[in-house]
């Protein structure tokens, strides 16, 4: 162990970093109630993965520290996940997402006691295999719930929708200051590829999303037209083109010169219509209408039909 204070110490920040990395992801999902290109499997994966996860550390002695990140990891993939299958695109049934939770809250004691109480023995007299079984499993779910991700940004050219940045950001520095502390600590080969995993995974979402940027906001000749506008969005364009069509309806009227319309103004109405006199020189009569429709006046009668641009 070179230094264990400073082990500790990155360790401790690490853990803070995985403490609330997810909490701009909930918060995020929590606002926009859609989770477009947030994979449910992914934090499915992540959740499982937290069991193996805590059984090699737990087992293994790691640093106090170092035993706790897997269950907070967990805990708040496990809100992430809910978030992820309640809301659309998914909008699982309430009972079938309490049913799963369940499921993983069983699968997690049970696995955690009896494999921790029955390998430890093992592992203080020498017998490590076990464990590290525990520790490649976890790897390789890490692995692959970061592969759902890579399949969103394909469909979209790279681009990250759904994922919160700060979440991604946060998460990657609790992976980094990880890898140091078991660096410093007991040099734990396992510890840093599980680590090194997270933060590779994540820095290629980093580097996908920032080539989709160059690519089509920065570098293109042509704008952007942005295909997934978010709910927010669409509600204000909703918004917007309604108002348009009631300004535009608002535009439409109808004079009736009729017997039984007041018709003291039809004179200089006719007059700043320029419609005081019809093709054949006849005066406008009581019984013609006039319409103003988008800026064009129509005159109908019984037998003649004229339209003239205001």
């Amino acid at each position: 162990m070179i230094s264990e204070k400073a082990a500790t110490a990155l360790a401790t920040v690490a853990t803070v970093c995985w403490c609330i990395q997810l909490i701009p992801q909930i918060i995020y999902n929590w606002k926009k109630k859609d989770c477009t290109g947030l994979p449910p499997l992914m934090m499915f994966l992540w959740v499982v993965s937290g069991i193996p996860f805590a059984i090699y550390f737990c087992v293994s002695n790691g640093n106090v520290i170092l035993q706790v990140q897997p269950h907070l990891f967990m805990f708040f993939c496990a809100i992430s996940f809910v978030q992820s299958c309640y809301y659309p695109p998914v909008s699982m049934a309430k009972s079938k997402i309490v049913f799963i939770i369940a499921t993983i809250i069983a699968a997690d004691v049970g696995m955690e006691v009896g494999f921790i109480l029955w390998l430890r023995p093992l592992y203080e007299k020498g017998t490590t295999w076990p464990d590290l079984i525990f520790g490649i499993l976890a790897s390789v779910l890490l692995a692959v719930g970061l592969l759902p991700p890579y399949y969103e940004l394909a469909k979209r050219k790279g681009r990250v929708v759904g994922i919160n940045f700060a979440f991604l950001f946060i998460d990657s520095l609790g992976a980094w200051l990880s890898i140091i502390s078991v660096i410093l600590g007991n040099m734990d080969t396992m510890g840093i590829i599980l680590y090194s995993i997270i933060a590779g995974m994540e820095l290629g979402i980093f580097i996908s999303h920032f080539i989709w940027w160059c690519r089509f906001k920065w570098l293109a000749k042509d704008k952007f037209v942005d295909e997934e506008t978010d709910q927010n969005e669409k509600e204000e364009i909703y918004g917007k083109t309604e108002h348009v069509l009631n300004k535009d309806e608002q535009q439409v009227t109808s004079y009736n010169l009729d017997d039984n319309s007041i018709c003291d103004d039809v004179s200089s109405l006719a007059d700043n219509l320029n419609l005081s006199h019809t093709s054949n020189g006849d005066a406008l009569s009581r019984t013609q209408t006039l319409h103003a429709v988008h800026g064009v006046v129509v005159r109908t009668e019984s037998d003649h039909y004229s339209r003239l641009s205001v």
